[in-house]
């Protein structure tokens, strides 16, 4: 059998034509987001912040412009104040659905913490707190052998009372299909087509700089993700982002500080640089952890894995799953990953609950953001079929090193 070394280059060699692609994508969109920054005359006075209400930042402004135009968005709401991925979704949801409107999930059931905030999971409380609990009506889409989008289904299910519909771009923990471009512009013309009123609303996380288009350029109303994960490029501390038509942004405002202040106010906590710093290098990051997924793809295929999408498959998002079958072999990849992180590889990670999740989770996560999923880490639910999803990587190079050292595990 090859050592590590060889089974790399070899995969490598074999991924040229992939990797090439790639760069073609990071380079489209590096030149995107560069000439939104001198469109909108960035400047270092964008930098500083201002206290208590935070009334007239300029560079709160400015950064909110510039997200719109990398997103194609009339408006985009960027704030250090969302605590989370979920944080912002929930409040685009709750901001743009009100009592006796009806939510649709045109992917099957989203995952799980989305299922507290809908309130199809959760305890008493969670669910009198959630959509549901607040008079929002809710169904969804089942899948194709729990894998492909329904398009039959979706125009059957889509009608006068549909107000919105959310459409998750990424996986999450499913073995479904994360949702290409492509499939997503179709989700949105049945959509329309049934009722031009009905928001579409897609959960960007993970798939920000995967592709040359964002979904509000293929017929989205609404999109929002973390600035841990793909858009703050490794680097933003927190918060999330928020963009789309400029109505439905100002509701989701709304929701996040209070009505009468919307967009207008929230000191940013000297987080400005940090924010277009991270979106400036987002591009080129992304590129970075999606090569390290398509050679993860390509290895865990050779070695007798599981591995989905496959190398040469059209990516839409960082994340890559390999699927074990069993709670040990799941446990044993985590703890890989951890050991060579950078931050707390020293640490043994074990499964545990934790909010949001119905089952066990174990995660692998040695980052310098907690919680950041454009960092190399790996997690999955303690539950059949055992899937690990390893996503992110700073660098290409880091993502390379853990799979040598992994290889070696399994060779020796």
């Amino acid at each position: 059998m090859k050592n590590s070394v060889e089974i790399i280059k070899q995969a490598e060699k074999d991924l040229q034509e992939q990797f090439a692609l790639i760069d073609e994508i990071r380079d489209f969109n590096q030149e995107k987001v560069l000439q939104a920054f001198i469109d909108n005359r960035v400047a270092p006075e964008h930098f500083y912040t201002v206290s208590g209400y935070g009334h007239d930042d300029l560079g709160r402004e400015v950064l909110d412009k510039v997200f719109a135009q990398v997103f194609n968005a009339e408006k985009a709401l960027v704030r250090i104040h969302f605590a989370s991925g979920t944080h912002t979704l929930a409040c685009a949801l709750f901001g743009n659905l009100k009592h006796g409107d009806k939510l649709l999930s045109v992917a099957g059931a989203p995952y799980d913490t989305m299922q507290e905030v809908i309130g199809t999971m959760g305890d008493e409380e969670t669910r009198r707190a959630s959509l549901i609990g607040n008079g929002v009506l809710y169904d969804e889409v089942p899948l194709i052998n729990n894998t492909d989008i329904d398009f039959d289904k979706l125009e059957q299910m889509v009608d006068d009372k549909t107000s919105m519909v959310l459409i998750q771009r990424s996986k999450g923990y499913s073995t479904r299909k994360s949702l290409t471009i492509e499939t997503i512009e179709k989700i949105c013309k049945i959509v329309k087509k049934k009722n031009p009123e009905c928001i579409c609303f897609v959960d960007n996380c993970y798939g920000e700089f995967t592709d040359t288009k964002e979904p509000l350029e293929v017929g989205a109303d609404l999109i929002g993700g973390s600035l841990i994960k793909n858009p703050g490029g490794g680097i933003v501390e927190a918060g999330g982002y928020i963009a789309g038509k400029e109505l439905f942004v100002e509701r989701s405002a709304i929701r996040l500080t209070a009505p009468g202040i919307g967009s207008e106010g929230g000191a940013m906590f000297n987080q400005h640089r940090l924010m277009f710093q991270g979106l400036f290098m987002a591009p080129s990051v992304v590129a970075d952890a999606v090569k390290g997924a398509v050679l993860a793809s390509k290895i865990f295929d050779e070695i007798g894995y599981d591995s989905s999408p496959k190398f040469n498959e059209k990516r839409t998002d960082i994340i890559q799953n390999i699927t074990f079958g069993n709670p040990e072999h799941l446990e044993e990849f985590c703890r890989t990953i951890q050991s060579l992180s950078p931050v707390n590889g020293y640490v043994t990670p074990i499964p545990e609950y934790i909010p949001g999740y119905e089952d066990k989770v174990i995660m692998a996560g040695g980052t310098f953001i907690e919680g950041s999923t454009i960092e190399l880490s790996a997690d999955g639910p303690m539950r059949a079929p055992y899937v690990a999803y390893m996503q992110g990587g700073l660098n290409y190079a880091h993502v390379k090193i853990a799979l040598k050292r992994f290889l070696n595990k399994i060779c020796n």
